[in-house]
C-alpha cells in the first residue's frame, strides 16, 4: 500500500508540474507544439542574393541551422523580444549607409543583441575586437569603450561591410568575412578559384555563419509559423531619452546621475560605453550622454 501511495503522489506531482508548465507557456503566449516541422521555405536570399537550395549540401546546411535555432527556445524568444528595441536603432543606420537590411540579423547571431564579451576580447552587440574597433573609428580604452555604443558600433560595422563588399564582390561574402576575415575568405577564393560563398569550402564556423543568419532571418520574419507567438506587449521597447552633451570630465558618475534625477545603474544601462565610475576627458572631447525620460 505504501508503494501505491508513493506512486500516486509521484503521478500527482508530475501532473501538477505539467499544468504549471502549460500555464506558464500560455502566459508567455508561446506554444512549442504549434511548430510546423514541414514548413521548409521554398526559396531564400541574403541581401537579395539567392540561396541555391537546389544544391543538396546547401539545403542540408540551412536545415541544420533552422532546426537548431527553432529549438533554442529561450535564446530565440529573447532575440525576438530584443530585436523590437535594437532594430529600431540598427535599421536606419544600415539604410543611411546603403547596407542591406538583412545585415541586422548578423548582429543577432553575433551577440543575441546584448553587449556580450567573448573569450577572445570581442565586445558589444557587433562583437568588435579592440584594434578593429579603433580602426573603424571608435574610442576603445578602459574608461570609454564605444564598442558598447549601439549607434556608433553599427556605424563602424557599416564601414566594414562596405569595405568587404568592395573587396569580395558580394554581400554574402562580405557577411561571411565578418567571421572569417576579408584576408581569410579572399585567400580561399584564390585557392579554390571560386567566388561564390555557397561553393567555397571554408572553416566549419565560417561555413555555418551565413546559414545561421538566414535561419534567424527566416524564424524572426515568420515567428508564428515556427511556434513563436509572442504578444506585442511582451516585446522590449526603446525608452525615450534626452541627450546631454558633455565636453569636460565627470569625476563621479553616481553624483552626476543623481543630479539628472536617476541613479548610477540606470545611467550605466543607457550609456554602457562608460566603463568606469568617472569620465576622463582631458582633451575636451564631446560626448553624448543619454538620460531616460521614463521606465526607471
Amino acid at each position: 500500500m505504501k508503494g501505491i501511495h508513493k506512486t500516486i503522489i509521484i503521478v500527482a506531482v508530475i501532473f501538477l508540474s505539467g499544468l504549471f508548465v502549460f500555464a506558464t507557456t500560455k502566459k508567455t503566449n508561446f506554444t512549442v507544439d504549434s511548430i510546423d516541422t514541414s514548413a521548409f521555405p521554398s526559396k531564400l536570399d541574403f541581401a537579395g542574393e539567392p540561396t541555391p537550395l537546389h544544391i543538396a549540401d546547401v539545403k542540408e546546411r540551412f536545415d541544420r541551422e533552422l532546426l537548431v535555432n527553432v529549438n533554442l527556445h529561450a535564446s530565440t524568444i529573447l532575440a525576438i523580444k530584443r530585436a523590437n528595441r535594437a532594430f529600431k536603432i540598427i535599421e536606419p543606420i544600415l539604410k543611411r549607409n546603403g547596407i542591406p537590411d538583412d545585415f541586422k540579423y548578423l548582429a543577432v547571431i553575433e551577440s543575441g543583441l546584448v553587449n556580450a564579451v567573448s573569450p577572445a576580447g570581442a565586445r558589444g552587440i557587433w562583437q568588435f575586437m579592440p584594434e578593429t574597433g579603433k580602426e573603424r573609428g571608435m574610442e576603445v580604452n578602459e574608461n570609454v569603450d564605444e564598442r558598447y555604443d549601439l549607434a556608433k558600433s553599427t556605424q563602424a560595422a557599416c564601414s566594414y561591410f562596405l569595405s568587404a563588399k568592395g573587396k569580395l564582390g558580394t554581400w554574402t561574402l562580405a557577411a561571411a568575412s565578418y567571421n572569417g576575415g576579408m584576408a581569410g575568405v579572399n585567400k580561399q577564393i584564390a585557392i579554390q578559384k571560386i567566388s561564390n560563398y555557397y561553393d567555397l569550402l571554408l572553416t566549419e564556423e565560417t561555413s555555418r555563419y551565413v546559414f545561421r543568419i538566414l535561419a534567424l532571418k527566416e524564424i524572426m520574419n515568420n515567428a508564428s509559423k515556427y511556434g513563436y507567438n509572442i504578444a506585442s506587449e511582451d516585446l522590449y521597447t526603446v525608452l525615450p531619452t534626452r541627450k546631454i552633451e558633455i565636453d569636460s570630465a565627470i569625476t563621479d558618475l553616481a553624483d552626476f546621475a543623481k543630479g539628472q534625477g536617476i541613479n548610477y545603474k540606470i545611467l550605466k544601462i543607457h550609456n554602457p560605453w562608460l566603463r568606469e565610475a568617472k569620465l576622463i576627458n582631458s582633451e575636451g572631447k564631446k560626448y553624448q550622454i543619454e538620460i531616460p525620460l521614463s521606465g526607471y
